[in-house]
Formats: C-alpha cells, sequence, structure tokens
C-alpha cells in the first residue's frame, strides 16, 4: 500500500506507523494550550498570555484572519459567533450590493465552485500528473541539449513530475495489488453500510460490529488500524476510501491524463489571470469537503469561554472563510486569487494550511504574495507532513519568489507534539533550518469537526500553521500599531527553545531543534505578548491593510 498522506494537511492516514506515542486518552483536550511548567506540556501558555494583558490593561480590537482552505461549516456552534460579516452585502438578495465582483460574499467567497452555486469542486487530480501530462508532448524523448534556453524551466519541471509519477511504490506495492484491493475496500464498505444503515461511520461505530463477510472484516481491521496509528478515532470510511482512491487515481496517471475536475465546474479562462470573478458563496459544501477547513478554523479562533467543544487562540477574531482548495492539489490560480480576495476585503493575517510539490503557475502566486506583504498582512504556510527537508525539497507555495527574494512577512510553521516522550518534533513534519522559521504544536489537536456541534482531534502541520495564525491575531488584536512584518518577528524571537534533544522525523537522528528551523523553537504566546509589549510601532508596514476593492466586472 502506498503511504496515504496528504502532502500537506491533516494526516490521516499512513502505512509508514505515525504513532506519537500517545493514545487520544493520554493527551488533555487542549495541551496545545498549556504551559510546560504548570501542565507538563509544550503548549503555548495561552491563559499566561492573557493574564499578562489583562495586567496590562490592554482592550482588543477585531482583527479578520483569512482562512484559505477546503470550506468551513459556517452553522458550527463555536464558529458561528466569530465568522466574518462582510456588512457591506446583503446576504442573499442576489446581488453584488458591495460591486467588488462577488454576490452575496457574505461570510467569504468559493473559488473552487460553479457560478450558479448548484455544482462544487470537492476533489482534483494532483499537480504532477498535471504538469507531466501537460508538456507530454513538447518534451518526450527530447534530450536536455535539443530544448530551447526558453523551455530549460519547464523541460526540469517536466522531468521532475515524470519521476514523481512513474517512481516505484516505497513499500513495493505493485499496481495490480493497489487497485485489488481497492476493489476490495469498497466491496467491505458497501456491506458495513448497509449493516450499519449509516452512509458514513467511523471506529467507534464499528464497536461491537460482527462483520459477516471477508470483506467486510478486513476494511474494519483496515479502519481501525488506521485510527490507531494517528491516534484519531473521528477518521471516517468516507476518509479512508477517499485517499485510497487518490492513490490509484495517481497509479492511472502513468497512463492517462488526469480528469479536468476543476475546468468542467468551474468554467472560467483559466489561463488568464485577471478572469477572477467565478465561483459561488457556498463555503462548506458538504461535511466531508469541509473537514479540514472547520478544524484550521476552530484552532485559530473558535469562540472563547462559551462552555461549547474547546476554545481557540484568538479572543477578538473575525474568521472569513475563502475556499480553495479540493482533495487533491489545488490550483495556483485559485490560491493566488483567494490570497487577493482576504487581503482585499481586510485580513491581516492569511492561514495556509495546504501545499504541493509543483507550482507552474508561481508567477501568479508571488505576485498575490507580493500583495498581501505591500498592504501589511502576514501569510502563515504549514511547512508539509512528509518527514522531509525543505531546505532540499520543494513545498509550494513557497518563502520565497522566482527570483529567490523573500517576502518580509512569510512565517512557515513545523509540527510539535506535547512533550520530549513523546518526540517534541512530531514524526510527520517536514523541517529545514532555512525553510521552517518555527514550530508549534499539531500532534492531537481537539478543534471543531463538521456537523454542528462536532469537535475531535486531527493532528499535521495544518493543525499547527493555524495556532500561529491564531497567535499572530491575538498579538494584531492587543496591538494593532504593529506591523506584520514586526508581529513575524515577535513570534519567531519569542519562541520557547526546549533544552531536550530532538529527533530528526527523516534521518531519526538526534539533534537540536535549532538544527530543524530558523528559530530553532516553539511558539509561545504568553513569551509573544511580553515582548510585544516592548515594541513601538515602526510606521513601515500598513497598520491595516488598505482595502481596495477592485471594480465589478459582469460575470459570464
Amino acid at each position: 500500500m502506498t503511504k496515504l498522506l496528504r502532502r500537506t494537511g491533516m494526516v490521516l492516514l499512513g502505512s509508514t506507523m505515525l504513532m506519537t506515542g500517545y493514545g487520544q486518552s493520554d493527551v488533555p483536550k487542549g495541551w496545545h494550550l498549556k504551559d510546560l511548567k504548570t501542565d507538563g506540556y509544550y503548549g503555548i501558555s495561552l491563559n499566561k498570555a492573557y493574564d499578562f494583558l489583562k495586567s496590562k490593561n490592554r482592550k482588543s480590537t477585531p482583527v479578520i484572519a483569512g482562512i484559505i482552505d477546503s470550506g468551513i461549516d459556517t452553522t458550527h456552534e463555536d464558529l458561528r459567533p466569530v465568522l466574518w460579516i462582510n456588512k457591506d452585502e446583503i446576504p442573499g438578495n442576489g446581488i453584488d450590493d458591495d460591486k467588488n465582483g462577488y454576490i452575496d460574499d457574505v461570510h467569504g467567497w468559493n473559488f473552487i465552485g460553479a457560478r450558479d452555486g448548484k455544482t462544487n469542486v470537492t476533489k482534483d487530480s494532483y499537480e504532477a500528473a498535471r504538469v507531466y501530462w501537460k508538456w507530454k508532448n513538447k518534451f518526450e524523448g527530447k534530450a536536455e541539449s535539443e530544448i530551447s534556453q526558453t523551455d530549460q524551466e519547464s523541460y526540469q519541471t517536466w522531468l521532475r513530475a515524470k519521476e514523481e509519477i512513474f517512481k516505484p511504490d516505497e513499500n513495493g506495492s505493485d499496481d495490480l495489488f493497489l487497485e485489488t484491493a481497492f476493489k476490495m475496500m469498497k466491496m467491505g464498505d458497501e456491506i458495513i453500510r448497509i449493516d450499519l444503515k449509516k452512509e458514513k461511520y467511523t471506529v467507534k461505530d464499528l464497536a461491537g460490529y460482527r462483520a459477516a463477510t471477508a470483506n467486510a472484516s478486513q476494511f474494519k481491521a483496515f479502519l481501525t488500524s488506521i485510527s490507531q496509528e494517528n491516534n484519531s478515532d473521528e477518521i471516517t470510511n468516507k476518509e479512508l476510501l477517499s485517499e485510497v482512491e487518490g492513490d490509484v487515481e495517481k497509479m492511472n496517471n502513468k497512463k492517462r491524463p488526469p480528469q479536468a475536475y476543476r475546468d468542467e465546474v468551474v468554467k472560467d479562462n483559466y489561463n488568464d489571470i485577471n478572469d477572477r470573478y467565478y465561483g459561488n458563496n457556498n463555503l462548506t459544501v458538504d461535511d466531508e469537503s469541509a473537514m479540514h477547513g472547520t478544524h484550521v478554523a476552530g484552532i485559530v479562533g473558535a469562540a472563547r469561554n462559551n462552555d461549547k467543544g474547546m476554545d481557540g487562540v484568538a479572543d477578538n477574531v473575525q474568521i472569513m472563510a475563502v475556499r480553495a482548495v479540493p482533495n487533491g492539489d489545488e490550483h495556483d490560480k485559485d490560491i493566488a486569487i483567494a490570497i487577493r480576495y482576504a487581503v482585499d476585503n481586510g485580513a491581516r493575517v492569511i492561514n495556509m494550511s495546504f501545499g504541493k510539490g509543483f507550482s507552474p503557475e508561481k508567477k501568479w502566486v508571488d505576485d498575490a504574495v507580493k500583495y498581501a506583504v505591500d498592504k501589511g498582512v502576514l501569510l502563515v504556510h504549514a511547512a508539509g507532513n512528509d518527514k522531509e527537508n525543505n531546505d532540499t525539497t520543494y513545498n509550494f507555495p513557497s518563502a520565497y519568489y522566482i527570483d529567490k527574494s523573500r517576502p518580509a512577512s512569510w512565517i512557515t510553521v513545523g509540527a510539535s507534539g506535547p512533550d520530549a516522550k513523546s518526540g517534541l518534533v512530531a514524526k510527520f513534519s517536514n523541517y529545514g533550518k532555512k525553510e521552517v522559521d518555527v514550530f508549534a504544536p499539531g500532534v492531537l489537536i481537539y478543534s471543531s469537526l463538521p456537523g454542528g456541534n462536532v469537535y475531535g482531534n486531527q493532528q499535521g502541520t495544518s493543525m499547527a500553521a493555524p495556532v500561529v495564525t491564531g497567535l499572530a491575531a491575538l498579538i494584531m488584536s492587543y496591538y494593532p500599531d504593529l506591523s506584520a512584518v514586526q508581529v513575524k518577528e515577535i513570534i519567531e524571537r519569542s519562541v520557547v527553545k526546549p533544552d531536550e534533544m530532538v529527533t530528526n522525523p527523516q534521518t531519526l537522528a538526534e539533534v537540536r531543534l535549532a538544527d530543524l528551523s530558523v528559530s530553532g523553537g516553539i511558539v509561545n504566546a504568553y513569551e509573544a505578548v511580553k515582548l510585544a509589549d516592548t515594541y513601538k510601532s515602526t510606521g513601515n508596514n500598513a497598520l491595516k491593510p488598505a482595502i481596495k476593492k477592485p471594480a465589478a466586472k459582469k460575470r459570464k
């Protein structure tokens, strides 16, 4: 079986045994907010931070956090009170009241949906396959010496995509085995769904269930094993099958071009970056699509102290939902336009818990990042879950432009664990002495899930990034005169640097955290607000984004 991991996002599955050393019952809910000295966990000392702010009589102002992700359950009890509201838009009237080109964008926008709102992209292909088949006819069979200087960069990217598609499975499984296993899994799942009278179920629903067939028994065992490996009993049959189906699709990419899932739904001119008024205002689509984004949003700013579920990091944040990430690889154009949308509508910090290994339209994303930086916005990106060194691998969107210069207000985040016993660096996390700025809690993070009042654990650098986004929003809220560049500096300067050695996820060597990241530490809210209290505004970056709503264009 292939390694069933999303490149950047929740760690859902893994034949590579992503055990953290903890079961779910061993780690308290919300450990990521706790304090090392008082609680024994390498959390971010959030209560101490709020106590410090109270002692200084600091008052907060609202901060908008853009969540570019898979969607958000806007009906969730812990998110509904903190959703960003576009006050210039009248809900449900079918009119673009604020004339920004997006009709009824009350809480955000969905850039991977049809204009009529009836169909939406849920699954998509992988960028390596898109790149390989796009340039196959042009480059197949050509020697490097035959390629023009103009095409050299595209040729090298194509070669890398070809290598990615045709590389042998790391576990030695062949294509026939994977395809056969997937068919058996679907048969077993169908039987279980009929028996349980449920279309979606988790390992908790299988307690006491006696499988009547070998296929059902095997699927139950597989789902149970995956749940145990990932310390999560919230993984559903649909998620598991979706991940395996993705691997089957990757296998098929060797033989035929990937399906154009996005183009069949969105109907924009993808090759025109100025054609950006597409999509709809459906921010949830369905529970499976909104799973990732809902969990991320809760970490950033779920309503605090309301005796419901869990508390977010920031206490005066407005969550702006920007849907641009499918189950598969996101498209560069959607990410670029999503960043611009968030900036134009007032976001001061943008969370990006996604990533991929290829970026054929990187210039579009770079231009959007430059736009955000110029408007004083902080961008927070998840490092990835492949146990790779980001200094020597590809992880897009990247913290460097095509010309290798760097955005001044960008933070890349790796995932840390509860304590030294379980591993201060998550065993799945990417790292990089040059490319990963900080580590933040990303193992067994308890947060909101779709369903209105549902919560559960997920893990990944996707969970670590919103911890930092929430911290940034907290600092910006109580110290509104500080620029995005200053907030980035404060977060990095205030990290807690463990005395303990940590394990390199890839080599398993014992190293210092400084060998795996720029700052050499784990973010800490208490230390951050203490440091922020000593800062003065530089007057450099915009203190608030200059909200510039583009002139509306007629929608096709």
